[in-house]
């Protein structure tokens, strides 16, 4: 449901923060040269290098340091519907060496789904002492309390009965979410300042001026499901363990694939909305868009536009602003890498002249 950029791809356009005073007419959002000028701040060398078909990606000002957005785009000489088939190639996902395991769940979620997911060895001897204000896995009070009470850990399977715990509540919490929407996903007390979820999510959503305006079903549904209205939209559930370069990290996710509706809208919006992570990533709101071309309507190719968005614990201080320099410029180079990857499989599967 979701494809090969990283699974961090967040709010693309859509969700970059504002550099100028107002927001174009709707009926611009076919052409997105006013949107890269006046929300991504690019100038017209830089909108020209994406037009011919270069990946570029970028940086972007952020409200506070423990936020990160990183725009990127780039054009492609295929097809949205073709790059839709592309990204909801799972097995293709699984072969990316940033991935260690990969599955979706089932509708309605069975705790078979959960087979694979497993604690880092790591992760697991740091449960047995996790206390609230102090802990290296990312998770409320009463999921540290409970590894506390349940697990036996002098026993030889100690591991086991951690790893059976981990299973059943990760299908909980999913189960917990399908019911209650954003307010049932907690509040990590892994570090000494509580992060309510639902709370970080919001100040995410919350940097695009231009969402309610292109796009408000999408808002609404991405802000309250499961309550919000489903029409045209597609929702699937994935877990995942992957490696971004420090430790191995299990998350769970929201895939959702959002089709315009009209013409000035984009073909596609493909989000992916971050519901749990074990490590770093307090809130994540993963968003591609596919935009037609509008000054070549007989030719099919489009405008990838995606950004990297994410808050994370352990970016401020003077510590932090060296880990956050070094990470966001590797999120930088690697998305215009994958951009570039992404172009490359789409023209080959299917060049058009």
């Amino acid at each position: 449901m979701y494809g090969k950029i990283s699974t961090l791809v967040v709010l693309a356009l859509l969700l970059s923060p504002v550099s100028g005073s107002g927001i174009p007419a709707a009926d611009n959002l076919a052409e997105p040269n006013e949107f890269f000028h006046e929300f991504v701040g690019l100038n017209d060398d830089q909108i020209r290098t994406i037009r011919e078909g270069k990946p570029l990606a970028k940086v972007l000002d952020s409200p506070t340091a423990d936020q990160v957005f990183v725009f990127g785009s780039v054009y492609i000489n295929s097809t949205p519907e073709l790059y839709l088939k592309f990204a909801s190639d799972i097995d293709a996902m699984r072969k990316l060496p940033s991935y260690l395991a990969l599955r979706k769940f089932s509708d309605p979620p069975q705790l078979a789904d959960l087979a694979g997911f497993t604690l880092d060895e790591e992760d697991f001897k740091e449960l047995k002492n996790c206390k609230a204000g102090h802990c290296e896995v990312q998770l409320p009070t009463e999921a540290m309390e409970q590894f506390q009470r349940s697990v036996n850990w002098s026993a030889s399977d100690a591991s086991d009965q951690a790893n059976r715990l981990a299973r059943q509540m990760v299908l909980q919490a999913l189960l917990n979410y399908q019911q209650g929407g954003n307010s049932a996903l907690g509040t990590y007390r892994d570090k000494n300042h509580p992060a309510a979820v639902a709370e970080t999510f919001a100040s995410l959503l919350s940097r695009s001026k231009a969402l309610p305006v292109y796009l408000p079903e999408l808002r609404e549904y991405l802000l309250n499901y499961p309550k919000a209205d489903s029409s045209g939209i597609q929702s699937e559930f994935f877990w995942e363990k992957v490696n971004f370069g420090l430790k191995p990290t299990l998350r769970m996710v929201q895939a959702i694939i959002y089709q315009g509706r009209t013409p000035q809208q984009p073909a596609y919006a493909v989000a992916v909305k971050q519901l749990y992570a074990s490590h770093y990533f307090e809130s994540a709101l993963d968003l591609t868009v596919c935009v037609r071309d509008a000054q070549n309507p007989d030719h099919p190719g489009f405008y990838l536009i995606t950004l990297k968005g994410s808050q994370q614990a352990g970016l401020t201080g003077l510590k932090g602003g060296i880990v956050r320099k070094v990470a966001v410029g590797k999120t930088r180079s690697s998305l215009e890498k994958a951009l570039a990857s992404i172009k490359q499989n789409l023209e080959s599967a299917a060049p058009i002249t």
